[in-house]
């Protein structure tokens, strides 16, 4: 059991590194993460690396990665980003979050170089630079087989593209961060173009027509070869089951028939599909052993990604907080579920395209409740609730300030709808991960209450 001392002082760690600038913030520049990764010894190419970038699915495909690598007798390191619930959920070993003690130890470990950096550079290191090199250093020290990092934003100039990635992934792009990335799909593309290293292997999910071009473009330049979607690999097939979906996969070296994911989606099983040809190329340019894959498959988890975190009313949480996410969650909810009433609660941030969120949701959900979670950057509540009002109509909005009592109002008026109307009323949390991962922790205090 971790002491009290070591929990004030991991608070103190995460106070400070708060402190610094924020992760939302990007400057096109490694010149700082570059500076500290040098005076570091480069942990970071002490270990072959997996690398993954995209607008969407990024953090579920680095998760299957993890697992497939973990399944074939890998010590992993995972880094992946925001955290739901605790900041030390982005720095995973063998698939568990690092340790309290590990944070410390490991902080411990390069804090002086953190100051010394901050006092050679214009700026000082940001959050996310620095949480990139906490676990640049905590998987060289423990020590990983692989690292499997997941870009925070971007691509070419994220902190994480100081690794030199064996097999670099692309998952869907589409519209998000475009004061920093652009503002065509193009634009956004090309900047996550940049982490394909030369004569590695491009892992390519489906993309947009004006994407793809782009893409194996940054391929041909760098002479790395590409591994697509829909021509190198593919999901053969797939139907619904219990607790998620029973998925054939034609890999890029054999195929792989009838794996349980219990996820749920149809882009969950391109997620898998990308996941698994990353492995393939990564693990010997060879067909996987299947009992491995469906082992790997079985055990995966994916936190906040359409999680039914609650039964009788069923709650699903969703991260989806741009309108591509929210797309993915409307056909999933449609196809996958059978509510004959939906609740929505949308806690959106404020510099996101909430119009394109509330539009994709609007056929699915019956009744929506507006909120706010903690985050300085969530939408304020008016203007909020002037956006859905206009999308959804009046009489189906309502706001409430506080994310609490949003969630119990809405299980409240599910339980009320199966009670009386004998209907199947669920509820809907979603629009954005600080939202998914405040909501999960709400949810279990309701819970604990009813104990």
């Amino acid at each position: 059991m971790t002491s009290k001392d070591d929990l004030q002082r991991l608070d103190a760690i995460e106070k400070a590194l708060l402190n610094r600038w924020p992760e939302t913030r990007i400057a096109p520049t490694l010149d700082r993460i570059a500076a500290l990764t040098d005076a570091l010894g480069s942990p970071q190419l002490s270990y072959p690396t997996i690398h993954i970038a995209g607008t969407n699915g990024k953090t579920t495909t680095t998760r299957l990665i993890d697992s497939l690598c973990f399944e074939l007798g890998m010590r992993t390191g995972r880094f992946t980003s925001p955290h739901l619930e605790s900041f030390l959920e982005r720095i995973t070993i063998n698939g568990e979050s690092i340790s309290p003690e590990g944070m410390i130890a490991t902080y411990n470990d390069i804090a002086l170089y953190l100051e010394m950096i901050d006092s050679r550079m214009p700026n000082k290191l940001s959050f996310f630079e620095s949480m990139c090199a906490l676990a640049f250093v905590a998987f060289a020290e423990y020590p990983v087989d692989v690292g499997i990092f997941e870009c925070g934003m971007g691509g070419e100039w994220d902190s994480t593209n100081v690794i030199n990635a064996a097999v670099s992934v692309v998952t869907p792009i589409g519209f998000d961060h475009m004061e920093y990335l652009g503002d065509t799909l193009e634009k956004i593309a090309l900047t996550k173009s940049g982490i394909i290293k030369p004569n590695s292997f491009a892992v390519l999910a489906r993309q947009e027509p004006e994407v793809a071009p782009i893409l194996m473009h940054k391929c041909a330049e760098v002479d790395a070869t590409p591994l697509r979607e829909g021509i190198e690999y593919s999901v053969k097939s797939r139907a619904l089951a219990v607790g998620g979906q029973l998925i054939s996969i034609a890999g890029v070296y054999g195929d792989y028939d009838d794996l349980f994911l219990p996820l749920h989606g149809a882009h969950q099983a391109s997620n898998a599909a990308t996941a698994l040809a990353a492995v393939e190329a990564f693990a010997g340019e060879s067909k996987l052993d299947e009992t491995v894959v469906r082992e790997a498959f079985a055990n995966a988890t994916s936190p906040g990604r359409c999680e039914v975190i609650m039964r009788n009313p069923t709650v699903i949480i969703d991260a989806a907080h741009n309108p591509h996410g929210a797309a993915s969650l409307r056909k999933t909810i449609k196809d996958e579920f059978d509510f004959e009433s939906i609740i929505a609660v949308i806690a959106p941030m404020g510099d996101k395209d909430v119009d394109g969120i509330f539009e994709e949701l609007e056929d699915v959900v019956s009744q929506v409740i507006v909120s706010r979670n903690s985050s300085h950057r969530a939408a304020e509540l008016g203007e909020l609730l002037s956006r859905a009002q206009t999308v959804f109509g009046s009489t189906r909005v309502v706001a409430i300030e506080s994310l609490t009592d949003a969630i119990s109002t809405a299980i409240e008026q599910a339980k009320l709808e199966n009670a009386v109307n004998d209907l199947n009323a669920a509820v809907l949390i979603a629009g954005s991960v600080v939202t998914a991962g405040e909501s999960r922790g709400i949810i279990r205090g309701l819970k604990e209450k009813k104990k």
